[in-house]
């Protein structure tokens, strides 16, 4: 599905990601941890082409990105949902078109997947915030809405960018419980959080990998998580 071999990344002059080679499986379930500033954000922007690697290549479902035109990566893109850090909005726009904007760029805005709109707000539990404005939303109601608007184009794959950062632990347990029911529907999931305790909960529940930054390398984290 996602495919990094040999990559490497440089930024400001200095290499910050070296010589990665890793598959992230149709249906597998990640974590990705490091310290701050290991470069776990640019390894998710790798993994969806927001970033082109200086030196190696990655490849997503079978396509080399770098052999790709804009409208190739774009349109490989919709098949991956990203759930980004900030969890940025349009304000003067309410939490249902927020989360539809996917489908108006893709041009994918059709009676069928405003249907579909509904109910993945109610499956996240929003049906009743579809009106609000997003400075209207707790934290937790903004990282649902957030991955509502990752999910409303149906991905393959699921990339989260420390979604639990903002909120507390039983909302966390929360947005966990939606990832791993996506993730039992056959999407793959990769989570990128510093939150051990986090990783721990999950790995009773799914089979999971990993992922650890250090010296500029992903590396498969040991039993001490």
């Amino acid at each position: 599905m996602i495919s990094f071999e040999q990559v490497a990344y440089s930024y400001g002059g200095g290499e910050l990601l070296s010589d990665i080679t890793l598959d992230l499986a149709p249906g597998s379930f990640h974590f990705l941890t490091g310290p701050s500033g290991a470069g776990k954000t640019t390894f998710l922007k790798l993994c969806y082409a927001a970033l082109t690697p200086t030196a190696g290549q990655v490849t997503l479902f079978g396509q080399p990105v770098g052999d790709m035109d804009r409208d190739g990566v774009a349109h490989l893109r919709r098949r991956i949902g990203v759930v980004h850090q900030d969890c940025q909005f349009l304000d003067h726009l309410s939490v249902a078109e927020n989360v539809a904007l996917p489908l108006i760029v893709s041009g994918q805005d059709t009676p069928a997947a405003r249907q579909d709109l509904e109910e993945l707000l109610s499956w996240v539990g929003l049906a009743r915030r579809a009106r609000a404005l997003p400075p209207e939303l707790s934290g937790g109601e903004r990282q649902r809405a957030a991955l509502a608007r990752a999910l409303i184009v149906q991905p393959d794959a699921i990339l989260a960018d420390e979604p639990t950062g903002n909120v507390d632990w039983e909302m966390s347990q929360r947005l966990m419980t939606l990832l791993l029911e996506l993730n039992r529907m056959g999407r793959a999931v990769m989570i990128a959080t510093h939150d051990l305790s986090l990783i721990r909960a999950a790995k009773s529940q799914v089979q999971t990998r990993v992922l650890r930054i250090a010296r500029r390398r992903v590396q498969l984290a040991g039993a001490d998580l």
